[in-house]
């Protein structure tokens, strides 16, 4: 019998824990007035999730693997790109194509930060290596701030390969944006340089850093020696 959205749905049902989901609420700010305001958790934990994604997701079809990222419980949502980034990591090219263009065309369902940084850089950035990067710019400009946490968080794939250029470019237009969860991607990804070619994330922060808020200029140089950090944070480098 094939495996369809319903077993996974089942194999979530039997792992959800009542008390789990008031944390996972809280933690993801799911209540009114939180970024995650209106969405739904059940309580499964995220090693219990990948157990689930490793079981299924050789047979579970992408059209069933959309309908659990369409889902409006959070658990079913997250395993579904678990799924997707272990199809694409082993799919042929035009398998890891429809993959993108099925992530791309439900960013509305990646809809908090575990949700898109567990699958923006092992999908979106690695698909982007060897093509045009345009579509980030796109991202990075959007009123959504998961479309823009996106965008930065694709980078780690470039980061990775020894490319900062996007990481760099996305960093200077976000840097007065609104909400402090693209603060905090920005600076995840400035670090991630840093770890690489301390050189190059220097030379940016050296341009950069008064205008940086604080939460992006911290996550930045958290790898930094104490005394370097200071001088940033002060301001006198």
């Amino acid at each position: 019998m094939a495996t369809t959205a319903a077993d996974v749905r089942r194999d979530l049902a039997r792992l959800a824990d009542p008390r789990r989901a008031e944390q996972v609420s809280r933690f993801l700010q799911m209540q009114p007035g939180g970024y995650g305001e209106g969405d739904r958790a059940i309580g499964v934990t995220v090693p219990d999730q990948r157990r689930v994604a490793g079981r299924y997701w050789r047979d579970l079809s992408l059209t069933d693997t959309a309908a659990l990222l369409r889902s409006d419980v959070h658990e079913e949502r997250l395993t579904a790109l678990l799924v997707l980034v272990r199809k694409f990591a082993r799919g042929s090219e035009p398998e890891r194509d429809e993959i993108f263009d099925l992530v791309l065309a439900n960013t509305d369902r990646i809809d908090n930060w575990d949700l898109v940084d567990s699958s923006a850089p092992y999908i979106v950035g690695p698909w982007l290596l060897d093509k045009d990067r345009s579509v980030l710019d796109r991202l990075a400009g959007s009123r959504l701030v998961w479309e823009r946490r996106i965008a930065v968080m694709a980078t780690f794939a470039f980061v990775r390969a020894g490319d900062f250029d996007w990481t760099f470019r996305l960093a200077e237009r976000l840097l007065r944006d609104p909400h402090d969860l693209v603060h905090k991607a920005v600076g995840w990804m400035l670090r991630e340089v840093g770890n690489r070619d301390r050189a190059a994330a220097e030379a940016f922060l050296g341009r950069h850093h008064r205008a940086m808020p604080r939460v992006m200029l911290r996550y930045a140089i958290e790898k930094f020696e104490p005394e370097r950090r200071r001088a940033y944070l002060s301001g006198t480098v």
